[in-house]
């Protein structure tokens, strides 16, 4: 290390910096073991392992979070200078540098790694041919909901039947559209059967957004995205839009529902009965 002219001294401003340091690392530690505010409930399969993976990096982050900045605080407070000393100078040591950036290399590619093999999991792995499958339409500033009927099959969409009344353009004359269910704004699952969701946009980018479900994905103009899960948990939730969409951005706010099969039969037949 550095060997400059000069012991050094303890400072009351030097003092002040550590104590600061201190107080910044308690309190950080104490939020994060804590958790007064944290990431809503997770109600999904794959949720516990996206926030396994999240307490594991902000974890090796911490790590480093409290080592820098408890080594800043310690030399500011017991190397304050006097004004007369000159600062030692020191070029380099490779021997330290290949291990600190050998050791930084080797834990950020582990990282990428753990979250590549999560990603991959949940985007790229194949639909489940058992899944309840929903058509999700995002548009300035409202989510258009779409199920299949009772056959199974969803109806034809075209931008050419776009209505007050027929906000996905559903093309009534189309024998498969007879019995779909479309909905505002409420989205029903059923607990422990897997999800798949068509994302489209008419308009502008939103982001499909559910946050117990550890769940974000782009809904695009002009392009179809298929995102698949598995909700796990029973009860009420919130659709958010992540995406800076316009000036009614706050208005991009529905329900999503996970419940038995059964209760979402009966709130299909109710809306077809309306």
């Amino acid at each position: 290390m550095a060997e400059g002219n000069g012991p050094g001294r303890i400072t009351s401003s030097g003092l002040a910096f550590a104590a600061l340091m201190a107080i910044l690392i308690i309190v950080s530690l104490w939020l994060f073991m804590a958790q007064p505010w944290w990431f809503p409930t997770i109600a999904s399969v794959h949720g516990v392992q996206v926030d396994s993976l999240f307490t594991i990096v902000l974890i090796v982050c911490g790590i480093a979070f409290v080592g820098t900045q408890g080594m800043l605080g310690y030399f500011v407070m017991r190397y304050g200078g006097s004004g007369k000393e000159k600062a030692g100078y020191w070029h380099d040591n490779p021997k330290a540098e290949f291990f600190l950036l050998s050791g930084t290399a080797i834990i950020l590619v582990v990282l990428v790694f753990m979250g590549q093999r999560i990603w991959l999991k949940f985007f790229f792995s194949d639909q489940p041919k058992d899944a309840l499958e929903v058509s999700v339409t995002a548009q300035q500033f409202q989510w258009n909901i779409h199920y299949a009927g009772a056959d199974g099959k969803f109806g034809k969409t075209d931008l050419s039947n776009v209505s007050p009344t027929n906000q996905i353009g559903l093309d009534e004359n189309d024998p498969a559209a007879k019995d779909d269910i479309v909905s505002t704004n409420e989205l029903h699952f059923i607990t422990n059967k897997p999800v798949t969701v068509h994302l489209h946009s008419k308009d502008v980018i939103h982001s499909f957004f559910l946050p117990n479900f550890r769940v974000k994905q782009d809904a695009v103009p002009g392009l179809g995205v298929t995102i698949s899960f598995t909700p796990d948990k029973a009860g009420t939730y919130e659709i958010a839009c992540a995406e800076l969409c316009g000036a009614q951005h706050y208005k991009m706010k529905g329900k999503l529902v996970v419940e038995s099969e059964e209760e979402l039969v009966k709130w299909q037949k109710t809306l077809l009965a309306q």
